[in-house]
C-alpha cells in the first residue's frame, strides 16, 4: 500500500507546481483615470535573456484605474514548469499585483494534469494562492478532490483544507489493464486502486519533503484498510521516493478478518518493515469461524 501512497503524494505535489505559475507572472503598470475597453487583449513577459516567460490573453479588457477585467482568460507560463490557465473572467489589480480568476478555472500542466475550480486568487504580498471553492485535480494515475485550497509558492507549501479524497489507479500501463480484463478478475482490478480520505487538511510541504493527512484518515486498497488520526509521508530530498510513513493516533490496520491496533505505526521503506507501538494489539483469525488468536495488550 505504501507504494500506492507514494504515487498519490507525488501527484499531490502537482498542487505546488500549479501555484508557482502565479509567481512567474510580472505585474505591469498603467495609470488610467477613465475606463478603457479593448478587444483582443494580449500581454507578454520576457526574461532578462529575451526568452518569453509568460503571456496573458483575453477576448476583451476593461481598464479602470488599477483594475484590468478580462473575459475568456488564457494565460501561459513558460518556465521550468510550463502551465496553461484558462477562466471565463479575470481581474488583475496593478496596484498590489493580485489576480482573481472566476468561473470554470482550469490549470493544465505540460504533462496533461489538470486542476479545476470555480475561483482562484493570488495575493502577491502574502505569496498566497487560494480558493474557498471545491477543487478537483486529475492526472493519468490519480484524482484529488477537496474543499478549499491554499498554497504559498515561495515556501513550496500547498494545502487542501477540507473533505479530502484521493483515488489512485496503480495500473502501470494499458497492457496490465488488458491482462486483468482477460482474466476476468474484477477483484484484482479493484486491488490496484487506492482511496485515501480525510476530513482535512492535507498539507504538502515540499521544503520539508513531507505530505500530511489530518483528521479521520482512511486508506483503502481492496480488502486492506488503514485508519489513523494523522498520516505523514516522508520523502527523499527530491520527493521522488518515500523514506518513511508514520501513522499516529487510533491506528487500525484491517486485512480481511485480521486486525492490528496501535497508537503509532511506522513503515520504513529502506528495510520494508512496519513497527507498531503504543499498546499494540493483533487479532488474527486462525482456523474455523470462531478461532481467534490475540496478541498484545
Amino acid at each position: 500500500m505504501c507504494k500506492e501512497i507514494k504515487q498519490m503524494c507525488l501527484g499531490v505535489r502537482y498542487l505546488i507546481l500549479v501555484c508557482t505559475f502565479w509567481s512567474s507572472v510580472a505585474v505591469f503598470s498603467y495609470a488610467q483615470d477613465k475606463e478603457q475597453k479593448f478587444q483582443g487583449f494580449d500581454l507578454q513577459g520576457y526574461t532578462d535573456g529575451g526568452e518569453k516567460s509568460w503571456d496573458i490573453k483575453g477576448d476583451t479588457a476593461d481598464i479602470l484605474g488599477a483594475d484590468i477585467r478580462l473575459t475568456n482568460v488564457d494565460a501561459n507560463s513558460y518556465g521550468d514548469q510550463k502551465m496553461n490557465v484558462t477562466a471565463d473572467t479575470g481581474t488583475i489589480n496593478q496596484a498590489d499585483g493580485s489576480m482573481l480568476l472566476k468561473d470554470y478555472v482550469v490549470v493544465t500542466s505540460e504533462t496533461g494534469s489538470q486542476l479545476m475550480t470555480d475561483s482562484l486568487n493570488w495575493d502577491k504580498e502574502k505569496d498566497l494562492v487560494s480558493t474557498d471553492d471545491d477543487v478537483f485535480i486529475e492526472d493519468e494515475k490519480f484524482t484529488v478532490t477537496g474543499q478549499g485550497m491554499e498554497s504559498q509558492p515561495g515556501l513550496k507549501r500547498a494545502t487542501i483544507l477540507k473533505n479530502v479524497s484521493v483515488r489512485i489507479d496503480t495500473e502501470k500501463d494499458k497492457d496490465e489493464d488488458e491482462d486483468v480484463k482477460v482474466s476476468g478478475a474484477d477483484n484484482e482490478n479493484e486491488n490496484k486502486k487506492v482511496t485515501i480520505t480525510s476530513d482535512g487538511p492535507m498539507i504538502v510541504d515540499q521544503a520539508q519533503s513531507v505530505a500530511t493527512f489530518q483528521q479521520n484518515v482512511v486508506a483503502i486498497q481492496g480488502s486492506q484498510i488503514l485508519k489513523a488520526d494523522l498520516m505523514e509521508v516522508h520523502f527523499d530530498e527530491d520527493m521522488k521516493g518515500i523514506k518513511e510513513m508514520i501513522c499516529i493516533g487510533n491506528v487500525e490496520i484491517i486485512k480481511g478478518e485480521n486486525r492490528s491496533y496501535a497508537e503509532k505505526a511506522v513503515y520504513s521503506a529502506v528495510d520494508q518493515k512496519l513497527k507498531l507501538s503504543g499498546r499494540p494489539k493483533l487479532i488474527l483469525i486462525t482456523e474455523g469461524e470462531n478461532a481467534i488468536t490475540s496478541f498484545g495488550n
